[in-house]
């Protein structure tokens, strides 16, 4: 399936739409305001060294200098052993003889700034690519633990022999390979290798002519990485709204990839890039609970800490034969919607699907086909099981950044995140109870009710026999006041 992807950009904001056959599958936001500085590289310079806490201030540039800890600074390993090896076997030598204020360090950051604390940072660097990630300092070959085992060996070999070509004198650096990497042919990979050596030589002809306190890398913003992470063989334009961008990135794609920059297209349109096909609409959609089917049957989607719960209905569909077709039709259709619901929303971990429950045993297994080939367009990794007894599908999508809601939204300051608020009458009986609290314990002249206007309203017209007996029970006058500030469920009783 063909695929365009769509980038709006503005100085506060780059949107990323990819779309395939008309439907947007993927969204992707980066705000400026909200870019972090983990995986920057900066030339820095040690500020102060403090043994007693076997650490140092290095000053990177920023308004806090960032911290060294000993334990993040880079060890040579002996001949023919690992980094990690090197670092279990070789006891951590006393920061204070490792380095000294003034001196300049290479140091890339790997916690940002929180509060008043300064980044952290660390002297091994690290450089991601699309399906490998570089280690300059080191030259051992290492594979994600989420790959399956029995492709481990064959891929460290490939990569390792990818590595060595042109290079002289066998030094051709470490790699990891990311879990995208399970399924890429040589030449992706090569390709990958060939970006990151570039990227590390700029990053060293910096470094020997930068002053310190300088950034010599910074990590590839959204607009880079739609050419590193999302562009395919299947895509077919990248259109960009901004010609300044489209410039800057070309430039970029002409000399990291030349593969994915040739796709790139200035888009001179006179309606928003975004309206081409409806991204914001399915934007908004997609921040609801509810998604309509085609055929009448809708999902409901409820997204929690722990897990995704997706509930398949059938609405309004009787468009088949007899109910056993309506609900195999309705499913079917579902699981086309659910696999590009998950990629649009972004979301991932342990996700629950309810389908409605088929008598029909081929029934469920065409339908589960169906979900499968679905998600095996997603370039996230997905896990399915089959039907449980209880008729659920179980499955998992690995979390590579917020989901859309927790990027765009906030819970609610009204019901805080529960997408419910209780009644007023429920409230008004909580203000009944309270001021029945306050009488036993205190003997005020006036207790005054300050809530909602509805609350308000319940207790002067439905709930006024209620309120006059609780002011004849403890015998004080009940005043009300309406605060149209206070949210539906708030309130307060003043002691007068």
């Amino acid at each position: 399936m063909q695929q365009d992807i769509l980038i709006n950009w503005s100085p506060q904001e780059t949107r990323v739409a990819v779309v395939e056959h008309g439907a947007v599958q993927e969204v992707h936001v980066e705000r400026a305001l909200e870019r972090g500085l983990v995986g920057n590289i900066y030339l820095g310079k040690v500020a102060r060294v403090l043994p007693g806490m076997q650490s140092a201030f290095i000053d990177i540039g920023l308004e806090r200098a960032a911290f060294l800890h000993v334990a993040d600074l880079w060890q040579k390993p002996l001949e023919g052993e690992s980094l990690s090896a090197s670092r279990a076997a070789t006891p951590l030598r006393p920061i204070e003889k490792q380095v000294f204020e003034g001196q300049t360090l290479m140091v890339q950051v790997v916690k940002d700034p929180i509060g008043t604390k300064g980044a952290r940072l660390s002297t091994q660097v690290s450089i991601a690519g699309r399906m490998l990630v570089f280690l300059p300092q080191d030259d051992h070959i290492g594979v994600s633990q989420k790959i399956p085992a029995a492709l481990r060996d064959e891929l460290r070999v490939r990569v390792q022999a990818l590595a060595a070509v042109g290079v002289e004198g066998g030094k051709t650096g470490g790699f990891i390979l990311r879990t995208n990497a399970e399924d890429a042919s040589d030449q992706e990979l090569a390709e990958d290798i060939a970006y990151l050596r570039k990227a590390w030589s700029r990053i060293r002809d910096a470094a020997s002519r930068q002053p310190p306190a300088s950034l010599l890398h910074e990590d590839l913003n959204l607009l880079q990485r739609v050419l590193r992470d999302l562009v395919g063989e299947r895509t077919q334009t990248i259109r960009i709204d901004s010609n300044e961008q489209f410039h800057a990135l070309m430039a970029f794609g002409r000399e990291f990839m030349p593969a994915a920059a040739a796709h790139l297209q200035h888009y001179k349109g006179e309606r928003p890039i975004f309206d081409l096909h409806s991204v914001d609409e399915e934007i908004t959609k997609a921040l609801g609970r509810r998604v309509d089917l085609k055929s009448g049957g809708y999902l409901i989607i409820d997204q929690t800490e722990a897990l995704t719960t997706v509930d398949v209905n059938t609405g309004a569909f009787v468009g088949a034969r007899n109910f056993d077709d309506t609900v195999f039709k309705t499913n079917l259709e579902a699981a086309q919607a659910i696999a590009r619901q998950l990629r649009l929303r972004n979301l991932g971990g342990i996700i629950v699907v309810d389908f409605i429950d088929m008598g029909q045993t081929e029934h469920q297994q065409a339908v589960l086909a169906e979900f499968r080939k679905q998600l095996a367009r997603d370039r996230v990794k997905t896990q399915v099981g089959g039907f449980s007894p209880l008729g659920l599908v179980e499955m998992t999508r690995k979390r590579t950044r917020e989901s859309l809601a927790q990027l765009l939204c906030e819970p609610c300051d009204q019901c805080q995140g529960a997408g419910r608020v209780r009644t007023a009458r429920t409230v008004a009986y909580d203000v009944l109870r309270e001021i029945l609290r306050e009488a036993r314990q205190f003997d005020p002249k006036e207790f005054r009710v300050v809530a909602a206007p509805a609350v308000i309203d319940m207790l002067l017209d439905e709930e006024s026999t209620h309120l006059a007996g609780l002011s004849d029970f403890i015998g004080k006058p009940i005043s009300l006041q309406a605060e149209s500030a206070l949210g539906p469920d708030q309130y307060d009783i003043v002691l007068l």
